[in-house]
């Protein structure tokens, strides 16, 4: 797993995990769900969504699948929202992270959270909003 880097004090981004590691950083970190951001098969060798599922659900972490391909949907982008409403800490991976911190600024906007706000919070995180519609 790389190393996640935190968004804030709920959120982690992170490039691809390991599923056999998901439980220790899980307890390391104290994120108590994880979103995969990541379509299968992007990658030879990479995990699949079904490997990432069961090694959350073993570790007691909810789990959401919401691939994105680009720019995230609107679908999508509501599915996450709702999925972070509650504000359990959570872990977000893509490849980079960077699919991830775009669809977590897109869900954050659409509650009212200022753009600049997003794009600087993302930005300390380093990751480049500046391009992204928000």
């Amino acid at each position: 797993m790389t190393n996640p880097v935190a968004l804030n004090d709920r959120i982690w981004l992170s490039g691809q995990i390991a599923p056999a590691s998901l439980a220790e950083t899980a307890a390391r970190l104290g994120f108590r769900k994880v979103v995969n951001n990541r379509p299968d098969h992007e990658e030879p060798g990479q995990p699949t969504s079904a490997e990432v599922r069961a090694a959350a659900e073993a570790a007691g972490l909810g789990y959401l699948e919401a691939p994105v391909r680009g720019l995230p949907d609107p679908a999508t982008v509501e599915r996450v929202a709702q999925f972070l409403q509650d504000g359990e800490p959570t872990l977000m991976f893509c490849r980079s992270g960077m699919r991830s911190v775009a669809t977590w600024a897109k869900a954050q906007r659409g509650s009212g959270v200022d753009a600049e706000e997003l794009r600087d919070q993302a930005l300390a995180a380093g990751y480049d909003l500046s391009g992204l519609p928000l």
